[in-house]
């Protein structure tokens, strides 16, 4: 997230700073802020469509950082297949009784 100040945050940083030149820049500031809250008021389909990108944005975000996990996953060598050392014996097994006979 960037670092930004807001509407309040200029008004703190303007009763701490007191030099000519900080108060004149924390107005003009606060003036950008009153013309976009107004600009909001007036334009609420504005407004709407902002909110609008705004999630759009999210949710190419989470896309994204989906796509980048399964490049991740496809990176990752397979484990190769070894070999198994011996033979397997395929016939049917015989049952032996342990019984004896008389």
């Amino acid at each position: 997230m960037p670092y930004a100040f807001t509407e309040q945050g200029v008004a703190m940083l303007s009763s701490v700073l007191r030099s000519d030149r900080a108060v004149q820049v924390n107005i003009q500031i606060m003036r950008a802020f009153v013309k976009l809250r107004e600009i909001l008021s007036t334009h609420k389909e504005l407004a709407q469509r902002l909110k609008e990108l705004e999630l759009k944005m999210e949710s190419h975000d989470e896309q994204i950082i989906a796509i980048f996990e399964t490049i991740n996953q496809l990176l990752i060598p397979p484990e190769k297949y070894k070999r198994q050392i011996g033979f397997e014996v395929k016939e049917k097994t015989v049952h032996y009784s342990t019984t004896k006979k008389q």
